[in-house]
């Protein structure tokens, strides 16, 4: 049986929407065999969705006169032909470049207000953010190991990071486990992720790096980005974000119930 070959444009491809359904089904299935390929495609359909959120409220606003000086003579058929030649080109080739060179730079830019609306760069927050906005939404397959396999959640996810990761119990809280992924952090290394849900469906994921020893960003901080509000921590080489679109005041309370598991769960 021949062996699926998959190229690095392949997968770009298949992140962007370009390819044919044949063979994103081909792609979807390679992916489904290597989770940590299917984790950094997923990160990077994360970023698009960041990247639209961003800018997309642009395309309502007006197109200043003095672009338009001239461009009006032209019939409305070929200026639409035209847009669309240019939206194309552009989109093919910034998402390549994105993907391919620039992904460091564009997180470093991505917007993430504090509390008090002022923008800071805190790469865990920011990354916890997008991965909730990826994977809290998804109705199917919101995580890759359910809390039904808990310890075996917990051993393989322990043995990538290089440490303990048992995740916080927060049913007194009205949340329950319900399974959790592993995913490559800002640096590349083992990122955990856990997920959790409550009765009425409101689900928070808490984000866990080991990677954050150079980090200066220590102290309990609290952040937004869209929707999602954020609030996160560094303790030495860990760092923790709990992610969810509740109100700061909740976060906060639950934040701190996950605090006090810690020390004795994450080693």
């Amino acid at each position: 049986m021949n062996q699926l070959v998959v190229t690095e444009a392949d997968l770009q491809a298949y992140v962007d929407g370009f390819l044919s359904q044949a063979r994103s089904e081909e792609i979807a299935a390679y992916l489904a065999a290597r989770p940590e390929e299917l984790a950094r495609i997923a990160a990077y359909r994360g970023q698009n969705d960041g990247l639209r959120a961003l800018f997309n409220p642009v395309l309502d606003e007006p197109v200043p006169a003095r672009l338009t000086a001239g461009v009006m003579d032209v019939p409305v058929q070929w200026r639409r032909y035209a847009a669309g030649l240019l939206i194309a080109l552009c989109s093919g080739a910034g998402g390549w470049m994105l993907h391919s060179k620039l992904q460091p730079a564009l997180l470093a830019k991505s917007p993430l207000t504090n509390a008090n609306g002022l923008i800071t760069v805190s790469g865990l927050a920011r990354q916890a953010a997008i991965a909730h906005g990826v994977y809290a939404p998804d109705a199917r397959h919101p995580v890759e190991i359910g809390a039904d396999q808990e310890e075996q959640l917990v051993k393989w996810l322990s043995k990538r990071t290089g440490a303990t990761m048992r995740p916080p119990k927060l049913g007194k809280l009205g949340y329950e486990l319900i399974g959790g992924r592993l995913l490559p952090g800002e640096s590349g290394s083992p990122v955990a992720q856990f997920m959790y849900q409550e009765a009425g469906g409101q689900r928070l994921t808490l984000y866990v790096s080991t990677d954050q020893a150079k980090s200066k960003d220590t102290g309990f901080r609290f952040a937004q980005q869209g929707a999602v509000n954020v609030f996160y921590w560094i303790d030495g080489k860990f760092g923790y974000a709990l992610s969810g679109g509740i109100n700061k005041g909740e976060l906060t309370r639950i934040a701190y119930a996950v605090y006090e598991q810690l020390d004795s769960r994450v080693q």
